[in-house]
């Protein structure tokens, strides 16, 4: 058994795919329409799915706000050097509110930058 994909339902697909294709450095792997039920998929990712696992983006063509609620928390991706990447997010328009730096009472480094609809994404170099 493996994990999949995560999904995300989105307020505007253009400008999420503009985050994760081009400021996240993501593929755009599929991307698919249903007219019946008024939604469009998105799936990128680093990797192929048969890889690993990737997001789900979700655009609902109809009522799209939604309430990130307090459940949710973040997703997390590896990132070889998280200093330059997150100058690179930056300079890209990027929300890095958490700068990069060593976790409190640790020494893993991370950062967190959030997405067009508000998601926190965790970014966390390996040792």
């Amino acid at each position: 058994m493996r994990m999949l994909h995560t999904m995300l339902r989105v307020k505007d697909l253009d400008a999420s795919l503009a985050f994760y294709v081009d400021t996240m450095g993501m593929k755009l792997l599929r991307k698919s329409e249903n007219t019946e039920y008024e939604y469009t998929l998105a799936f990128v990712g680093y990797a192929d799915e048969s890889e690993q696992a990737v997001l789900e983006l979700t655009y609902n063509w109809g009522d799209n706000e939604y309430d990130l609620g307090n459940a949710y928390g973040h997703v997390a991706f590896a990132v070889e050097d998280i200093y330059t990447f997150c100058e690179q997010l930056e300079a890209k328009g990027a929300d890095v509110y958490r700068k990069p730096g060593p976790v409190k009472g640790g020494k893993t480094v991370i950062a967190f930058v959030r997405d067009p609809d508000g998601y926190a994404i965790e970014l966390i170099q390996p040792e």
